[in-house]
């Protein structure tokens, strides 16, 4: 949502130059300030200046300004300008899944703030920061792919994919596909930049999170790339579809996130052996490949507010009075216990389809029980 702010002098004759002067000055000290409380770059999706038009006063680039870009990032800024808004609506994009896939768990992927986003949480190297790792990384992926189809960027255009064997050969492979091959790069030299300009000691606790980060980032684009698939456009009189034109197309992000999700259930554990490598703890499991989740941290149960570990505790959390999972009074409450609302809730009713073509509802209330932690 962008942030609306109105400046005003009163009591002055100022010059409309002057005036223009003011308001720049004015703009950049906001923008600034905005920027500077940032630490990581997950907090673009939050920054409600995140337009093209931003990067640049004159001719010189903010990106110097932004406090949550790490050095090597701020160089991929200046250098791709374009590319900032997409890896702002990436990391939104992930935030969005990461919070409806976590809807019914005690932590619910809650942002806590506009700079740290996540805040504590992810200090943590446990299966909840492996996801937000996996699916923000995924999300520049899919935006910046997507950006390249529909020409919104100067470096890249519609995807050059081999065209797959098993394509029959009367099909013609063309169209203009999401260029996952850019988007992928760009995305693993961008998400990844912060990472790799650390230097821990090695078999130090530091090192292993770094280990863990860079492959929950991988897997994440892996995901990604897996799900793509080749989509069709029939061409012929009446429909006869005596041609196909086909093309690479991105899997909807949902999908991403319900492949991630299932990821995140079966996430290994992981510690570093003597040659600071990243191995499994449990080693009966088959070891994870490239494309799962890896963590190195027990989860803490998220139960109650705690400071030190980011917890918001689940008091005052919708539940489920009706239902043994995670969603359900019983595991959601922690024992404590739960109370019980009366609610009023709008919804569509008494649809009906008139020709042609729209469907007309009214709008019915009816009162139900709501259920809320203690």
């Amino acid at each position: 949502m962008l942030v609306r702010r109105r400046f005003t002098c009163s009591g002055l004759a100022v010059p409309m130059d002057t005036r223009h002067g003011v308001v720049a000055i004015t703009f950049l000290a906001f923008f600034m300030q905005v920027v500077v409380e940032a630490s990581s770059w997950w907090s673009l999706a939050m920054n409600p200046l995140l337009i093209p038009e931003a990067y640049i006063i004159g001719a010189q680039p903010l990106c110097s300004q932004l406090a949550g870009l790490s050095k090597g990032q701020k160089k991929l800024c200046q250098l791709y300008q374009d590319h900032m808004q997409y890896i702002g609506e990436g990391a939104k994009t992930g935030i969005r899944e990461c919070q409806y896939q976590f809807r019914h768990r005690r932590w619910n992927c809650s942002t806590v703030d506009n700079s740290s986003v996540f805040g504590r949480v992810t200090h943590i190297g446990s299966r909840e920061t492996a996801f937000t790792y996996a699916i923000s990384a995924a999300g520049v992926v899919h935006a910046v792919s997507r950006a390249c189809r529909e020409g919104e960027l100067s470096s890249c255009g519609c995807s050059r994919a081999a065209r797959p064997k098993d394509l029959p050969r009367d099909w013609l492979w063309g169209g203009c596909g999401d260029n996952l091959n850019y988007g992928y790069r760009f995305s693993k030299e961008f998400v990844d930049a912060r990472e790799r300009e650390k230097a821990f000691t090695k078999g130090s606790t530091e090192s292993a999170r770094l280990l863990m980060n860079l492959h929950n980032n991988e897997a994440g684009r892996r995901t990604v790339s897996d799900l793509a698939h080749v989509s069709c456009k029939c061409h012929g009189v009446s429909g006869s579809c005596s041609l196909k034109t086909c093309w690479l197309q991105l899997a909807d992000f949902r999908k991403v996130g319900d492949a991630l999700k299932e990821k995140y259930d079966s996430a290994a554990a992981m510690k570093l052996n003597s040659r600071g490598k990243l191995v499994q703890v449990h080693s009966k499991f088959n070891p994870p490949t490239s494309h799962d989740l890896v963590y190195i941290d027990a989860s803490p149960d998220y139960c109650i507010y705690n400071k030190s570990t980011g917890s918001l505790g689940t008091s005052g959390r919708l539940c489920n009075k009706t239902s043994e999972g995670m969603d359900g009074c019983a595991l959601m409450c922690c024992g404590r216990g739960y109370d019980q609302y009366k609610a009023q809730v709008v919804e569509r009713c008494h649809c009906k389809f008139h020709w042609c073509c729209y469907v007309k509802c009214k709008r019915c209330t009816r009162t139900v029980d709501q259920f809320v932690c203690k």
